[in-house]
């Protein structure tokens, strides 16, 4: 294997371990602000979670991205390079900032912005573009949606049990539903980087006549966003999990089971969606159940303006880096 590919290939799972240590407010959020869990024993907890879930998702997210944002033709290892370079600063730069944004945006910007630098509007596959941007926008609508749904029926089942019981059984039951989120963000999430490796090793010509995604590529991307997870990114875990709603451990088990479900109907589907995003909607549903001011909508809504910015600003990031790194010039 070329010294470059090597060297990509450790790039790209440096950023999947970016993605981890950036992305852990998502998984942790809700069960360390309810207390469930201290800090220590909630990211060992998802870490660990993340990095089985290769025994359960099926390879769709890294099909898609592999080959349905760009045309494969045109893909060499300064488009990979560009790519990871453009995504993994704009995620440092936004946990510098304290906001959850999304890895995936950055990825998916990112690989635009190489393509577009290389080749321009002719190297993109529309379809698959569209249709991962509807899903992404579809993700924290659908995570409210699911989340005050949970709330709701919680709190019918729930009408004539006393508060200390909830709070008792909920606190049980959220080891599980964080358990569930985990697993569905090492699904969702880490299969986009085995996309990127994927794509760059068939570029090169080291995968044979048929794109897939090596063994290897897989345990490789779950185990680096693991370690990611088991750093921690905390100043984004008091974002999530107390500045947009307050949580008691049954809104946490709602938020995170909403979540989850939200993740497994994406990634059944093979949409790359923001994890973040997810988990930030149904945290906003589960918290709107109380009254509509028990949620800070003024935060939500910085952290939609970085989302919507998140796209344009990694793929301006791999444009310049595009004409910077030294790869197959």
């Amino acid at each position: 294997m070329p010294l470059s590919i090597v060297l990509l290939v450790a790039l790209a799972l440096a950023f999947d371990f970016i993605n981890g240590f950036h992305d852990s407010a998502n998984s942790i959020a809700t069960v360390v602000s309810t207390r469930v869990l201290s800090p220590r024993a909630a990211v060992i907890w998802a870490a660990f979670f993340n990095f089985i879930a290769f025994l359960i998702f099926p390879l769709h997210i890294a099909n898609t991205v592999g080959q349905g944002i760009i045309d494969p033709a045109i893909v060499d290892a300064r488009v990979i390079a560009a790519t990871l370079v453009g995504a993994s600063a704009w995620d440092l730069l936004t946990w510098r900032w304290g906001l959850p944004t999304s890895s995936s945006h950055a990825l998916i910007g990112g690989f635009i912005g190489a393509a577009l630098a290389k080749v321009g509007t002719a190297a993109l596959v529309w379809s698959g573009i569209i249709r991962t941007l509807v899903f992404m926008a579809l993700a924290p609508v659908l995570g409210l949606v699911l989340g005050l749904s949970m709330g709701v029926a919680v709190a019918w089942l729930c009408r004539r049990t006393t508060p200390f019981r909830v709070n008792t059984v909920s606190r049980r039951v959220q080891l599980f539903s964080a358990a569930l989120y985990s697993l569905g963000h090492g699904g969702n999430d880490a299969q986009k980087t085995m996309g990127i490796i994927a794509i760059l090793l068939y570029s090169a010509g080291l995968l044979g006549p048929r794109f897939h995604v090596p063994t290897w590529v897989v345990l490789s991307c779950h185990a680096a966003m693991g370690l990611g997870t088991l750093c921690g990114g905390w100043r984004i875990v008091k974002t999530m999990g107390q500045k947009v709603a307050r949580l008691r451990p049954v809104d946490g088990v709602c938020a995170e089971t909403g979540g989850a479900l939200t993740l497994y109907l994406a990634s059944a589907m093979g949409a790359p969606v923001s994890t973040t995003h997810t988990i930030m909607g149904a945290i906003m549903g589960v918290g709107s159940l109380k009254r509509l001011s028990a949620v800070h909508w003024g935060v939500g809504g910085e952290i939609v303006a970085a989302w919507i910015l998140t796209i344009p600003a990694a793929a301006l990031i791999a444009v310049t880096a595009y004409w910077l790194v030294p790869f197959a010039k």
